[in-house]
């Protein structure tokens, strides 16, 4: 048997759709919804952005950034608990996201996250990539 190589982001969201098409045979996935926040500066620039999505209990917090020059400002802090509380008038009452080692994981602990599982030598060796939840 041999297997043809197809390493493209088209193809890899086919194998997506795939997916969500078996998945749509065990849950309505159409509940499933995105959310994103942004802060833009006087000339249009992203200063910051979160984006994940809500679907059932759970928020995916997916990606969340935040441009150096507003970091230590509480800026993150209102952001993030303004995502959490549009995903929990959606009916949410948890969150899960991952961050790297040399990322946010301080910054999510005193959200009140907690580290549920820890991936060791990710992505390189030494590196660590930690799941985190919180209850909301």
């Amino acid at each position: 048997m041999s297997f043809i190589c197809e390493h493209n982001d088209a193809f890899a969201e086919i194998a997506k759709q795939k997916i969500i098409e078996f998945n749509a045979l065990h849950w309505d996935a159409s509940q499933r919804q995105p959310l994103g926040l942004k802060q833009v500066g006087r000339n249009g620039e992203l200063l910051a952005a979160l984006a994940g999505r809500t679907f059932g209990n759970w928020f995916y917090l997916e990606s969340f950034w935040l441009d150096a020059s507003l970091r230590q400002q509480g800026i993150g802090r209102a952001m993030l608990a303004e995502a959490e509380a549009i995903a929990k008038a959606r009916g949410c009452r948890y969150v899960i996201l991952d961050t790297l080692n040399f990322q946010a994981r301080p910054f999510y602990q005193r959200q009140g996250y907690r580290v549920e599982w820890t991936q060791a030598d990710y992505p390189f060796a030494g590196g660590e990539k930690y799941f985190m939840t919180k209850t909301l």
